[in-house]
């Protein structure tokens, strides 16, 4: 026995040399990209024989336009935050997607919205619910992430924050758009109808129309946020997962960065993009298969959408469960744009 405690030493250390050993060749064999980025517009019924050519260009255009202004932020060594922040504020000025300019209304005929950023190098967050008079609900999110010792902000209160950070204002008409303002007497017209509850995800023509940008930087740095109006003709404050960090949005570099879209209580319920981070971290999985995985539960579970990811190596994956979802992905390996299933 007294030759035990030393050889076992020896191969114990051994062992330990060997599996390190092991780890770093597996890591080095890993190409880590400069940098990469993802964007999504929204997954839902989206059909190309219920699209004309001319609105079909029109989004292809809107995803290019954002994809550009964040893979440019990259390319030039910004900063992830700094292109997810960037390509949000783009998206939210434009009328085609439910965040910002053309979000949704809400059962009393206004628009709130909501979002949320996280950084993956310190896990800080930042969201905001509920806001009426911000132009940019995104950079709202990331003045709280910033300049607040809190998370997650809503109401009126979120609005006076943002105000005292400086951020542009609007009035409220500012968000109104033709198009949503008719989804709203679509929808109450069949409330006026029901005799029971209807479901705001019914619709046969429903898009989950949330806007989210996931980015790495030169710096191996991870960012995600996600900016939404939320559901058409929503009710009694409702807010969905879009400003729920670790439902909607969530980022940290040792993983990946996550963000959202799709039936939010159930994004909400599934933790969903937690749980693509925490599948690579726990189980080892890549981030196509966790990615993957995790829309597949939520499927069988009977939640509608998608995400967009991107890993701490540039890996990027964008699986949805719907018809379609907008989306667009850059790197220095490829480039691609695309809105129905392939």
């Amino acid at each position: 026995m007294r030759y035990f405690l030393p050889v076992l030493a020896v191969v114990l250390l051994c062992c330990s040399s060997n599996s390190g050993s092991d780890m770093s060749k597996e890591a080095a064999q890993v190409e880590r990209l400069p940098y990469a980025i993802a964007i999504h517009g929204g997954a839902g019924t989206i059909l190309k024989e219920n699209m004309s050519p001319e609105m079909e260009a029109a989004y292809l255009e809107a995803l290019e336009t954002a994809l550009s202004i964040g893979e440019g932020i990259l390319q030039n060594g910004g900063s992830s935050l700094d292109a997810v922040v960037q390509t949000i504020e783009y998206l939210e000025n434009s009328p085609l997607f439910n965040a910002g300019k053309g979000a949704v209304f809400t059962h009393e005929g206004r628009v709130e919205l909501d979002a949320s950023i996280m950084d993956g190098a310190t896990r800080n967050a930042g969201a905001v619910g509920s806001l009426t008079i911000i132009k940019n609900p995104i950079k709202a999110a990331r003045a709280v992430l910033e300049h607040s010792p809190h998370v997650f902000l809503v109401g009126s209160g979120a609005d006076r924050f943002a105000l005292e950070q400086g951020l542009d204002t609007v009035e409220n008409t500012y968000f109104h758009t033709e198009r949503r303002w008719k989804s709203l007497q679509k929808a109450l017209e069949k409330e006026g109808q029901s005799t029971g509850q209807l479901d705001p995800y019914a619709e046969p023509d429903h898009k989950y129309g949330t806007v989210g940008c996931v980015a790495l930087d030169r710096a191996g740095n991870l960012a995600a946020g996600t900016s939404t109006g939320g559901t058409n003709n929503k009710r009694f404050g409702r807010i969905g997962d879009s400003p729920v960090i670790g439902a909607g949005t969530y980022a940290d570099n040792a993983t990946c960065a996550v963000s959202c879209t799709g039936t939010g209580e159930y994004f909400i319920r599934f933790a969903v993009a937690h749980d693509v981070s925490a599948r690579m971290a726990y189980r080892g999985e890549s981030l196509s298969d966790a990615a993957q995985g995790v829309i597949d539960e939520l499927g069988k579970n009977g939640g509608d959408g998608g995400l967009i990811a991107v890993d701490r190596y540039g890996h990027i994956s964008q699986p949805f469960n719907t018809a379609g979802m907008y989306r667009a992905y850059a790197s220095p390996k490829e480039r691609g744009l695309f809105i129905y299933q392939k």
